[in-house]
């Protein structure tokens, strides 16, 4: 039976990386990329509502105009 190693590991350019073999610098640099990562995902989500909510906002408003261009 393989022995299986349930170490955490990082890849970083292609390399893989023991969190437990890492200094304790690296493993703070490390949580700040994943900050940042986890902010940037979250600016993509409110992104993509504010996105769609134009999309609707616009074609509301083209219905609206449309109602004044056809004298209604």
């Amino acid at each position: 039976m393989a022995d299986q190693d349930n170490t955490p590991k990082i890849n970083v350019d292609g390399t893989e990386y023991s969190v437990t073999d890492m200094s304790d610098k690296a493993k703070e640099l490390l949580s700040n990329v994943q900050f940042v990562d986890a902010q940037i995902q979250q600016l993509n989500n409110e992104w993509a509502v504010s996105d769609t909510a134009r999309i609707g906002y616009t074609r509301a408003l083209n219905s609206e105009l449309a109602k004044i261009k056809d004298g209604s």
